[in-house]
């Protein structure tokens, strides 16, 4: 039986006669740390972490995220001190227990749990499963070494690892050639976990009224204005991340969860009522819903991705925003056999990508990609722009994004369209943006469809 198998296996029998909704009971750290380990041999063999965590219980999945994410960020430390401090390289169960918990310790000052905690905790979580049951004394040593180490550094000030985030080879080199100068603040910055950013629906509230709101909950948050330039009139940025149950009226739609970067495409499209507007690839449906929220538009949200469909129809509802003016439907935006030949006033092309500019969201990502895989997505990328562009009305809009940080998604592509197609007028956009305190990286890039 595969580890994860194991894994599964042994946490359903522990569910028995629990209640499955969060907070109704709280795992031990110990559980965590073991089902967290094997999660991220999970990821080593190639499965994304979001398939992972959704086999998980729902009292089981928050903190095993956390452990699991904070790990893959501090992967580069983590995986130093293992060689530092033990001679022969263990067995990935021990080694990824051990990544697990040594994270634990690289928060600096955010660290959340006791020198002892850690170390105990980690101990008994060796004795859950059989792979680790031997590593007992040495997880102890190990750990206890690398607090000491830590409490020295911490004596002199903390210094944040420059490169914990991994990038595997060809990834670093591109990023160094593209940004000489910014590579290591990259790095640094999709190192850390990125902050809760809300959209609030203008349909239902102010961003004044909603701020107020989250202020009477006892949550904290501050407006983020601009962006690139563009002025981001629906963003709050929290204090300290909460559960969207917490949130004020969330399930009836007053706000969405959307990082600042994202807000950018629908106020760069600027939708207008009476507008028929194609998002392309739209799935989850946060630019759709975004669309819908600025502007009474005919809206045809589609998605090639059937259970990713459903997510669609999932934010809308809540959201409140599905009529009759919005179509979900299922197709490949390379293709033209799902349109029915009505060519759109403005289009939302949100093309797939590496995702280079989200792991700060999505710390697998490095460890999941291929250097091959970008070409493939080129390739792509121009099929989608091509389809879209013979469905562009004349003097209509086409608005290019990927949550990409790679030129060759972004800069190249636009370069590659702009000579291709004579009667594309760029219009005035952001361009790349890259990942900062406050946002994810993307790229943009619009245009005008000249002629009659």
């Amino acid at each position: 039986m595969q580890s994860w198998d194991f894994i599964l296996s042994w946490s359903r029998k522990k569910r028995v006669g629990l209640t499955e909704r969060p907070g109704s009971h709280n795992l031990p750290l110990s559980e965590a740390i073991t089902i967290a380990a094997q999660a991220l041999g999970e990821v080593m063999r190639g499965r994304s972490l979001g398939e992972v965590l959704d086999q998980l219980g729902a009292h089981e999945r928050p903190i095993v995220q956390s452990l699991t994410f904070d790990a893959l960020r501090k992967w580069n430390g983590s995986q130093e001190l293992i060689k530092e401090f033990v001679p022969k390289a263990p067995p990935p169960e021990t080694a990824h227990l051990l990544s697990v918990a040594i994270a634990l310790f690289l928060h600096g000052d955010q660290k959340t749990y006791a020198t002892h905690t850690i170390v105990d905790q980690a101990v008994e979580a060796c004795g859950l499963y059989d792979k680790t049951l031997y590593a007992k004394g040495m997880v102890n040593a190990v750990l206890r070494k690398v607090s000491q180490k830590f409490q020295a550094i911490a004596t002199k000030g903390y210094a944040p690892d420059p490169i914990s985030m991994y990038y595997p080879a060809w990834w670093r080199a591109n990023l160094k050639q593209s940004y000489p100068k910014e590579w290591q603040a990259i790095g640094f910055q999709q190192a850390q976990r990125a902050p809760l950013i809300l959209r609030v629906n203008v349909r239902q509230y102010t961003r004044e009224q909603y701020q107020a709101m989250l202020a009477q909950s006892g949550i904290a948050s501050k407006p983020l204005d601009t962006l690139a330039g563009v002025l981001l009139p629906s963003a709050l940025i929290l204090d300290e991340a909460v559960p969207v149950s917490d949130l004020p009226e969330f399930y009836s739609g007053a706000v969405s969860v959307q990082d600042s970067g994202a807000q950018l495409a629908a106020i760069l499209l600027d939708p207008k009522v009476g507008d028929l507007i194609l998002d392309a690839c739209a799935a989850p449906g946060g630019k759709t819903a975004h669309l819908l929220e600025l502007a009474d538009a005919n809206t045809v949200a589609l998605e090639i991705d059937k259970h990713r469909l459903a997510r669609i129809g999932g934010n809308l509802d809540r959201l409140r925003l599905h009529t009759d003016k919005v179509q979900i439907v299922r197709g490949d935006a390379s293709q033209s056999s799902w349109w029915d030949g009505k060519p759109f006033d403005k289009i939302l092309l949100d093309a797939p990508c590496s995702a280079s500019g989200i792991v700060a969201r999505h710390p697998d990502i490095p460890f999941l990609r291929r250097a091959s895989d970008i070409a493939q997505l080129q390739q792509k990328q121009q099929s989608i722009m091509a389809q879209a562009w013979q469905m562009l009305k004349p003097n209509g809009t086409l608005l290019y994004i990927t949550c990409s940080i790679f030129p060759e998604e972004g800069e190249d592509q636009a370069k590659w369209f702009a000579a291709k197609y004579p009667n594309a007028l760029r219009l005035s956009a952001p361009g790349q943006i890259l990942p900062t305190a406050t946002n994810d990286g993307f790229y943009y890039a619009l245009f005008k469809k000249n002629g009659s």
